[in-house]
């Protein structure tokens, strides 16, 4: 009987066979590239996110700027403790010699003075003018001039110049808040200040440093503008909601920041984002209060001194760089943390080599006879929960720290990776 050749190359069950297998390769596909691709849901949340954190980094400088001016003119003592070094600032102590010898020779009658000088006393007087050189009224001038730089030099200015900054602060609070009466008063959109007490405490001082014409010289009474705006009653009005802002708003920042961060799909990546943006907005303001220094000096009129005005700047604005500096260095440390804790491959060797460095330490240690008793297999068991423990006590630390600085953060840093490496090396396993 002849045999038959059952195979044949277009059987329907292999065509059937290789459709199918198409058609399952066409599945696996299109779900990996949706399993990439997010969904609706996520992308919308990672938007709003996004949202959140810009948020947060833009309002950050104005939270610092709101919180400085709060921190500044809202507390006295801290205002006086930013401006208390400026009483030994050599270009404050020249500034405000020369101020005081104004205000002095002003209301000076030089004749009238010495009319009234005893008749023996007068060549005397005459001839102690006379060997500063120059005519009279200036020989005088320097005469004052010269016992006023001696007074503002020695050491009883500075309770001189924390004393009027104190009650200046304090009268200055009074009138933008509009309670109460001081030497700090607005009139005509200026905030002017009576020298009064200050100018009577230098020249009393003057007398004892041997200047005895100033006992003649009558009580003075000058108005010194602080502040000359057409803005000053809307300044008044919202000094409270300045008060209030520098409290809330750079909680405000944070929580945006934090909130976009928990909304996003990929939090370590937005945690990292949102830490070095804090850290650029605070670079950004640092960098600005630098160019303000410099537009601000050179908008000063002539009759004033510069270089003191420069000294007072920075002494003001002292706190607020440093919060600066801060801003960054925490930014540049949690974002430099979250990366060291993710997937990354030169993350991964950075931990490789410090749990490698551990563990060599632990051998040697094993080797000198050092054990940890049952110590170890604690911190082993309960790793996890030790290390948020250490994490949040750092936090917490750094938020109950006063007025914390760039090397506070560091130190806290610091100190965190170095209780880390004490927990890992405990619980690593005793090696034969």
């Amino acid at each position: 009987m002849p045999q038959v050749n059952e195979s044949r190359d277009d059987d329907p069950q292999d065509e059937g066979q290789k459709e199918l297998a198409e058609l399952r390769a066409r599945v696996r596909a299109l779900e990996a590239a949706a399993a990439r691709r997010p969904p609706t849901r996520h992308r919308t949340r990672s938007l709003v996110g996004a949202v959140l954190i810009f948020l947060g980094c833009l309002l950050a400088p104005l939270g610092l700027l709101a919180s400085w001016t709060s921190d500044i003119v809202g507390d006295t003592d801290r205002y006086v403790t930013t401006v208390a070094p400026l009483a030994s600032d050599p270009d404050v102590q020249a500034a405000v010699a020369n101020r005081v010898t104004g205000a002095v020779m002003e209301h000076i009658d030089l004749q009238a003075l010495l009319q009234d000088a005893a008749p023996d006393q007068r060549p005397l007087l005459e001839k102690a003018l006379g060997r500063l050189g120059g005519s009279l009224e200036g020989a005088l001038s320097s005469f004052v001039r010269e016992k006023a730089q001696d007074v503002v030099a020695s050491d009883a200015f500075e309770k001189v110049w924390t004393d009027a900054n104190r009650a200046i602060h304090t009268s200055l609070v009074r009138a933008l808040t509009g309670s109460g009466e001081g030497a700090v008063q607005i009139k005509n959109d200026a905030v002017t200040l009576d020298l009064a007490p200050v100018i009577e405490q230098v020249k009393q001082r003057l007398v004892r440093s041997g200047l005895a014409l100033a006992e003649k010289i009558p009580e003075i009474h000058t108005d010194f503008t602080l502040v000359q705006s057409e803005d000053i009653g809307r300044v008044k009005t919202g000094f409270r909601l300045l008060q209030l802002a520098g409290t809330w708003l750079p909680v405000l920042a944070v929580l945006l920041a934090a909130g976009g961060v928990l909304l996003t799909t990929h939090r370590r990546r937005a945690l990292v984002s949102a830490a070095l943006g804090f850290a650029a907005a605070a670079l950004v303001l640092g960098i600005a209060l630098t160019v303000f220094r410099t537009v601000y000096l050179g908008a000063l009129p002539d009759t004033v001194s510069q270089a003191a005005a420069g000294s007072v700047y920075d002494a003001m604005v002292h706190l607020l760089r440093l919060s600066v500096r801060t801003v960054v260095v925490l930014g540049v440390v949690l974002a430099l943390a979250a990366w060291l804790s993710g997937p990354g491959r030169w993350a991964g060797a950075v931990r490789a080599l410090w749990h490698s460095g551990i563990t060599a330490t632990r051998g040697t240690a094993d080797r000198l006879g050092l054990r940890t008793g049952p110590v170890g297999p604690f911190v082993r068991r309960h790793r996890t929960w030790i290390t948020w423990i250490l994490v949040a006590a750092a936090v917490v630390a750094y938020v109950l720290w006063p007025h914390p600085t760039g090397w506070v953060v560091v130190g806290f840093a610091l100190a965190l990776l170095f209780a880390l490496a004490v927990a890992q090396f405990l619980a690593e396993e005793p090696q034969a």
